[in-house]
């Protein structure tokens, strides 16, 4: 809604094509809110980011999903967007697709694991391989002096109240992310014919 969420796909997208040979696309799902519900929140224009289709997911070789969370969850928009997604779950057309997640959240409770974790079940059900970060992110996994988004599921931002902006160490994590994502991605292409 803030674009928390953009800026770390901006970041991971950077991360990824400094892997050689690694093509990225952005995409964003559509909105279901009305504009007018979107301007009493503050929420700024949307980006020019394509809206997606669920058909397009099969074109790629690696997906990393991004959302904000509602409630420790991913928001209704994505959710739409993963319900819309029932004839590729019904052909299993992304099975064996590496999958990661990165997400924003309003306050530190507010579901930097949560959020991951039951977004997890949408991959397990079309057969996708997570690909978590786990801790090779280094030192930035375990910094405590500072405010920090992010888990070893995936890169992550707090927005708050939409007025803070991700930090160098969080984008620093999602740069991670897309670099060592791709990496995997390259790899498993490579081991299949």
């Amino acid at each position: 809604m803030y674009g928390h969420v953009e800026k770390l796909a901006q970041e991971i997208k950077k991360g990824a094509e400094s892997v050689e040979g690694v093509e990225v696309k952005l995409w964003q799902v559509a909105e279901t809110l009305p504009e007018e519900v979107l301007g009493k929140m503050g929420a700024p224009p949307k980006t020019d980011a394509p809206i997606i289709t669920p058909d397009e997911l099969t074109e790629a070789d690696g997906v990393l999903f991004g959302f904000p969370t509602r409630f420790g969850m991913m928001a209704a928009q994505f959710k739409a967007f993963m319900d819309a997604t029932g004839g590729l779950w019904r052909t299993q057309a992304l099975a064996g697709k590496p999958a990661g997640i990165f997400y924003s959240t309003g306050s530190q409770g507010g579901g930097q694991e949560t959020t991951p974790l039951t977004a997890i079940t949408q991959l397990v059900h079309h057969g996708m391989l997570f690909v978590p970060i786990g801790y090779t992110f280094g030192a930035g996994m375990f910094e405590m002096e500072k405010v920090k988004g992010g888990s070893p599921y995936g890169a992550g931002t707090f927005a708050g109240d939409g007025s803070r902006q991700p930090s160098e160490l969080e984008l620093g994590q999602a740069f991670h992310q897309g670099k060592y994502f791709a990496g995997i991605a390259k790899k498993l292409k490579g081991t299949t014919a």
